[in-house]
């Protein structure tokens, strides 16, 4: 049974019936609806972080190793991207310049500016962003590592034509000389033997007896083996590729024939005095882009620089040449 509740009014010195309005009743019920949804909504909250269901724990679990996932991941991703960055930058400022080679331009590669505004963006993802975000690292990375391996194959091919043009350069004296004993006449503009006035002497005169053997000077395709009567007598020219151009003049005998393939150091002939000559000598040529050339600064493979140094004194005497 429903208690009645009554108050004394103090106006009409009477008891009177207590009403209770309707507004009061309808906040109090909001009230006690509010206050029961909070309670409910604390004690899930308390509930799932302290007591979690088996399903949830695994869920929990599931979410705090992708969690571990990530930040393994990210932390790889950029150590793979500070190793591609140095080894972009040993591309551009070791490997090319050895070749002397322009850089790859930063348009090829993925810029730098580009990847903090990316690790700035990555630091105020979810875990979904973040997940999609490392996809597109991974993806730029492939095609960084894409950009470098087509230059290092660039620079591969580098290699290799460096390693022809090196043999195809003539590098060593045409005959033996340790002692430096056997050079008579320089480059430059010499008397003649024949007719005693000053002529451009286009080569090197390397004295030394009769049957000494030649060597070819760099890897190549002889061109020439005879006598043309132009004056060398019994020469070779040997075409190195690259715009190189050997001739050996005056030889006693050629051991070579036109259109076979020479290495560095093989004998091509034996030193003699045919043709313009006034003694047994090795007449010795280098010609770039069809122009001759000092032959002095061609020896770089058999000599220290003391020799070198004394080598350039002795071609630099204005002698006679032999021929």
């Amino acid at each position: 049974m429903k208690k009645i509740k009554y108050f004394y009014n103090t106006n009409t010195l009477r008891y009177e019936k207590l009403v209770t309005p309707l507004r009061v009743k309808l906040l109090r019920v909001f009230s006690f609806l509010a206050a029961v949804s909070v309670a409910g909504f604390l004690f899930m909250q308390l509930s799932y972080r302290y007591f979690p269901s088996a399903n949830e724990k695994k869920l929990l679990n599931e979410n705090n190793r992708l969690k571990d996932s990530y930040s393994v991941l990210n932390a790889e991703l950029t150590r793979m991207d500070n190793q591609l960055h140095e080894i972009e930058k040993r591309d551009n400022q070791v490997y090319r310049s050895i070749f002397e080679a322009s850089p790859i331009p930063d348009s090829a590669r993925a810029k730098m500016m580009e990847k903090q505004e990316e690790d700035k963006l990555v630091a105020s993802m979810s875990e979904n962003e973040l997940n999609s975000s490392i996809i597109q690292q991974i993806n730029q990375l492939r095609n960084r590592l894409y950009a470098q391996t087509v230059s290092f194959n660039a620079i591969e091919g580098m290699v290799k034509n460096k390693e022809a043009l090196l043999a195809a350069t003539p590098a060593i004296q045409p005959v033996s000389n340790k002692d430096l004993s056997r050079m008579a006449s320089g480059f430059g503009y010499r008397i003649d033997p024949v007719y005693k006035t000053t002529k451009m002497h286009a080569g090197l005169d390397f004295a030394a007896p009769q049957g000494t053997p030649i060597y070819a000077t760099a890897d190549g395709v002889v061109t020439l083996a005879g006598n043309t009567g132009n004056g060398y007598g019994n020469h070779v020219v040997i075409n190195h590729g690259y715009n190189y151009e050997t001739l050996y003049g005056h030889m006693v005998r050629v051991k070579v024939r036109q259109g076979q393939k020479v290495n560095r150091g093989e004998v091509i002939g034996w030193v003699g005095s045919t043709g313009k000559s006034t003694g047994p000598h090795c007449h010795y040529e280098v010609h770039k882009n069809g122009t001759p050339v000092d032959p002095i600064y061609f020896f770089y493979n058999d000599l220290t620089p003391e020799q070198f140094d004394r080598m350039l004194k002795m071609a630099a005497t204005g002698n006679q040449s032999f021929d």
